[in-house]
């Protein structure tokens, strides 16, 4: 693992920070003298040298809020931010504005021109600087009495046991927030807490997204209609991790006019000079639409989550689904539509069992069909069934009187219930062939969400 301190990255950074004023020798200015001042009194309020009373009349909304008991837990606490961006920036500076007595900040990335729109504290001064230091000198500022351990690093899962360490007193996290944006580091991340005991809240995808009203809070196998959570939860389930990490996500669906997720055109890859667009020198960009409220709006809510659960605040989430009971009738469904398949083959249904389970089912439903039928997209009265007829030795019977059927997850696609019957009448038990029953686009996006279910089940 390399520290953005171990990236020659220094050239790359020349033009931008001369213009933000960032590591350029200046002139003693009166900012300068007042951030030497502020570091100053931050060290000494570490070492006890700040009046109580002081702090406390600071914190005092928080105190009548959270009570003298749980304000004494969150001024404990040690909290780890993992991702120091729109989302992590502003859950760190709610942090430490509320009274978090010990905050390690993880980021291998510096503040960049674009990062102001969403950053919760850089100016044009901290550009070319990294996000931990630009933090911990802005917080300074505010609470000076706050420990902070600033990793100029980028989190890796082989290097998780060094930066989610105990402080330096003994001291394990009380909580670790989740503000990385890429997938595999998110993913080593929530398996390392989730493996470990860690309380950890994870931010799902800001990104595209405009509407605060349809962010919600809830375990990670509720969020399914965002896109970032559903492949950080494919890579999870592969590896034995299902639910039990509360995330932050949003319902929002994209809609025409709205924010799209894009690629860097080739053409202005041709045009050289990228990496003046990037994280880092040779990383290939691309363009991810963010309104700079909403990664505030996720950074918020995760550090609010932390500030309940630290302090022992009641906090139970009205949840945005309630699927369960729809896994368990479509499951039931499933059952009795391979009963009757093999009842009109001839087959007899009793003891008949099916390889799949509840489990199974939502993912299938919510992970592989989005939730929606293949036939005409809707999302109401779902069912799950078999794509093609069953042909050959697909009935066993290795046990007396019980018999089970070959039935693979990829071989089932969602559906409406009546679609379903529909399909059970034509296919199953008739004589047409799914080319036969359906356009090319439905035929070409069974195909497609196939093949993706497919290159995942090689993986669980």
């Amino acid at each position: 693992m390399k520290c953005k301190n171990d990236i020659d990255a220094r050239a790359h950074q020349l033009q931008i920070n001369a213009f933000g004023g960032a590591e350029v020798e200046v002139e003693d200015t009166a900012d300068r003298k007042d951030e030497e001042r502020s570091a100053a009194l931050a060290r000494r309020a570490r070492l006890g040298d700040y009046d109580e009373d002081l702090i406390l009349e600071q914190l005092a909304r928080n105190r009548v809020f959270l009570t003298d008991d749980g304000l004494k837990k969150l001024r404990k606490a040690f909290v780890i931010v993992v991702g120091c961006g729109g989302v992590g920036s502003h859950a760190a500076a709610a942090l430490a504005r509320s009274g978090c007595g010990k905050l390690r900040l993880i980021d291998f990335d510096q503040v960049t021109l674009s990062s102001l729109n969403r950053h919760a504290v850089a100016t044009l001064a901290d550009v070319g600087t990294p996000k931990v230091h630009c933090l911990q000198k802005r917080l300074e500022q505010i609470v000076p009495w706050t420990h902070f351990d600033c990793r100029n690093q980028l989190f890796g899962g082989n290097t998780a046991t060094i930066q989610l360490e105990a402080w330096k007193d003994g001291q394990k996290p009380d909580c670790v927030i989740d503000a990385i944006d890429n997938i595999d580091s998110k993913v080593a991340l929530l398996k390392y807490c989730y493996d470990n005991s860690i309380p950890v809240i994870s931010s799902m995808g800001a990104g595209c997204k405009s509407d605060p009203t349809r962010v919600f809070i809830g375990d990670i196998s509720a969020s399914t209609d965002d896109p970032l959570s559903r492949a950080t939860r494919r890579k999870l389930r592969m590896q034995g991790v299902k639910e039990g990490i509360p995330v932050v996500f949003s319902t929002e669906k994209t809609a025409p006019g709205k924010a799209q997720l894009l690629p860097l055109p080739e053409e202005q890859y041709q045009k050289g000079a990228v990496n003046e667009l990037g994280v880092l020198p040779d990383f290939r960009v691309r363009i991810l639409p963010v309104l700079g409220t909403m990664p505030a709006v996720f950074g918020l809510c995760v550090a609010n989550h932390a500030m309940l659960q630290i302090s022992g605040y009641p906090h139970e989430y009205m949840e945005s689904k309630a699927r369960q009971k729809m896994y368990d009738g479509i499951l039931a469904q499933l059952q009795g539509l391979e009963e009757r398949v093999a009842r009109s083959q001839g087959a007899d249904p009793v003891g008949l069992r099916i390889p799949v389970t509840a489990d199974d089912v939502g993912y299938v439903v919510e992970e592989v069909f989005r939730g929606r039928s293949v036939v005409s997209g809707l999302s109401s009265r779902l069912a799950l069934t078999r794509w093609r007829k069953p042909t050959g030795d697909w009935i066993s019977e290795k046990t007396p009187g019980q018999k089970a059927v070959k039935l693979e997850l990829g071989d089932l696609v969602c559906m409406t219930k009546d679609e379903m019957q529909q399909h059970e009448k034509l296919v199953l038990k008739g004589e047409k062939t799914p080319e036969e029953m359906y356009d090319e686009d439905v035929i070409e996006l069974v195909e497609r969400r196939r093949e993706e279910e497919a290159r995942y089940r090689a993986q669980r």
